[in-house]
């Protein structure tokens, strides 16, 4: 599985330069100038890492930051001219990962970027979320060893729910990431896929929030 990055910057030359040596690193990278487009950008799609700007047009870092937070967990490091003590602080309470200020080495991005990856397990070969194993390359999973075969649609699901474990997904935020956000459905489809899901998983760890969507729960 490919790592995909979300730049969002609304400096041309820097937007340019960050997209071109993440690319070169082997990056998929979503570029984009603006608060109100990255916001769409990461509704509608899976990122492993978002980088970050502050003073944008639109929705400005800070609040992106915010809703962010009420999706999922992705590692998001910021990238700003701003480098006073109070934006960085308000940056970590509202858990960003990693702030970087500008002017800055791209080799040290580069090499901040690849640790935020490692950190979050976004590197690795198989992604473990108590007795599940998956592993995005192949699209296999499996429960407690025993290997349990899933659709892609199905494994996309899984995987969407074990990377935001703990945090419940709406139906809206499942259907727009892993149908995409012009997708000619509805929630029925997300519903009859987890129950498809559940049925091919010997323990129900995914847990319906009712009336809002779904969450994935660790065995005890």
């Amino acid at each position: 599985m490919s790592i995909r990055i979300l730049l969002v910057e609304d400096d041309e030359h820097i937007r340019n330069t960050v997209k071109a040596f993440l690319s070169e690193a082997g990056y998929k990278v979503d570029a984009c100038l603006d608060g109100d487009e990255a916001h769409n950008k990461f509704y509608d799609n899976t990122y492993q890492l978002v980088i970050l700007d502050i003073l944008l047009p639109g929705m400005n870092g800070h609040e992106l930051l915010r809703e962010f937070r009420k999706i999922d967990d992705t590692p998001i490091l910021m990238m700003t001219a701003l480098s006073d003590e109070k934006n960085q602080i308000k940056a970590f309470d509202a858990e960003a990962d990693d702030y970087v200020t500008k002017p800055f080495k791209i080799q040290l991005l580069l090499k901040r970027v690849e640790a935020l990856l490692r950190r979050s397990g976004a590197l690795a070969k198989e992604v473990r979320c108590g007795k599940l194993t998956l592993l995005p390359e192949d699209f296999k999973v499996t429960y407690n060893g025993e290997e349990i075969v899933l659709t892609l649609k199905e494994f996309e699901i899984l995987m969407l729910l074990v990377q935001s474990r703990g945090r419940t997904l709406s139906h809206e935020i499942i259907l727009s990431r892993v149908w995409g956000y012009n997708f000619d459905g509805d929630g029925s489809t997300v519903h009859t896929h987890i129950k498809n899901l559940r049925a091919k998983l010997p323990e129900n760890i995914i847990k319906t929030v009712r009336g809002v969507g779904y969450r994935l729960e660790e065995e005890s």
